[in-house]
């Protein structure tokens, strides 16, 4: 066989797969790559390496040759340091039963919705959003319902009106991102309470994304130095998967490690599908979680006040007169508006071109998102002077 020769007929793929979004966001990403001097803010993570203590703990475990397979749900020593965590973080008891580790937050995404949603199924997403989860939700055969939020001069609003009107006989569950990808928006209590309350009476699950729940700056939206949890008004029978990760509080994005909170009763379900998605997520990797979630606190408040000083130089834009951005309350992402008839991809392409900074465009975040740019502040304060003076520069005569 010619594995050279044409193709002489269409591939049969699966709807499932042919029609997986593409990323708005990479590509920009593509179109940037290799500029020389330019300044990339367009993907979230921030601009630390790994703390060493991680590092060398990882690194301690492949010297003591842990590279075999492993537990489906992830090592003891993992699950029970993620249920100190927990309960430190939220001031209550935690089971290391309810927690499962992921090779990601991805992972730990679509398999939250894999559980729930499939083929003729409805999942609701308020936006903009973060768009792996509209994709998650696609590939699996579902469809993502996004759900407008509303911007005005304090920022973000959700209207659980318009959220529970949006529910069918299809919907399956309801995704909440707080603090919010890309918008920064952060739930009340009050917003989780009346989520709740809709999915109890709906019956339908919720998936909630607090990754972000450390990252806040609003005293109205703190609890003990984060923000509102589910974990503050939910029982434990109510039926709530939180997806989390690594990868933003202790500078782990390319490590690939999550993990899944969920009622200890879907704990086969969840070992199930992490064998047929994964095997199981590298030892070595556990033992540097291990280590950032008993070490790492200095590290997170390092970041967290890194975050909160950038929030503040990008806020700066507003002076251009052409920026909408309310500060936001949560994440480290702003996310404002640019006031003229350009699209958010354009705009994003001149400012690679003009500026050579690399902002994420609007439109990659779904409905509402368009005429929106996406900024990530979790940056050296210098970089960030750099990157406003040369937006601000350059964003006035891309308007006119």
């Amino acid at each position: 066989m010619n594995v050279n020769a044409p193709i002489s007929e269409p591939f049969a793929l699966r709807r499932e797969a042919e029609h997986a979004p593409t990323s708005g966001i990479v590509d920009v990403f593509n179109y940037a790559r290799n500029r020389e001097g330019l300044i990339p803010l367009w993907v979230g993570e921030g601009d630390l390496a790994t703390p060493s203590f991680i590092s060398d703990a990882a690194a301690r475990s492949l010297a003591e040759g842990e590279t075999f397979y492993t537990y489906q749900r992830g090592i003891p020593e993992l699950r029970q340091a993620l249920a100190r965590y927990d309960a430190k973080v939220y001031g209550r008891p935690s089971d290391p039963e309810r927690f499962f580790v992921t090779s990601g937050g991805m992972p730990a995404a679509q398999i939250a919705i894999r559980i729930v949603a499939g083929t003729g199924d409805e999942v609701l997403i308020p936006t903009p959003a973060w768009p792996n989860f509209a994709g998650a939700i696609t590939v699996s055969g579902a469809t993502p319902v996004g759900v407008p939020m509303t911007f005005g001069p304090s920022g973000w609003t959700l209207d659980v009106e318009r959220l529970e009107h949006a529910i069918t006989p299809r919907t399956r569950a309801i995704v909440i991102n707080s603090p919010a990808n890309p918008t920064g928006w952060t739930a009340s209590h009050a917003d989780l309470s009346a989520v709740l309350e809709i999915a109890r009476r709906h019956g339908v699950w919720i998936i909630a994304d607090e990754i972000y729940s450390r990252f806040v700056y609003d005293p109205a939206l703190t609890v003990d130095g984060r923000t509102p949890s589910f974990k503050d008004v939910m029982a434990p029978d109510d039926r709530v998967i939180f997806v989390q990760t690594f990868s933003k509080n202790w500078a782990m994005t390319g490590w690939r490690l999550g993990w899944l909170e969920a009622p200890p009763a879907l704990g086969q379900v969840i070992e199930n599908l992490v064998q047929y998605q994964s095997s199981g997520t590298p030892v070595f990797v556990q033992r540097g979680g291990v280590a950032a979630l008993e070490q790492g606190e200095d590290f997170v408040a390092l970041q967290i006040a890194r975050a909160r000083q950038g929030r503040d130089i990008v806020g700066r834009l507003t002076e251009t007169g052409v920026v909408d951005l309310p500060p936001p309350s949560g994440a480290f992402y702003a996310f404002f508006r640019v006031r003229g008839g350009r699209s958010s991809q354009d705009i994003a392409i001149r400012l690679i071109d003009d500026a050579n900074v690399g902002l994420a465009p609007g439109s990659a975040f779904g409905p509402g998102g368009e005429g929106y740019l996406r900024l990530c502040y979790a940056r050296h304060p210098s970089t960030l002077e750099e990157a406003v003076r040369r937006i601000s520069a350059a964003l006035p005569g891309l308007t006119a």
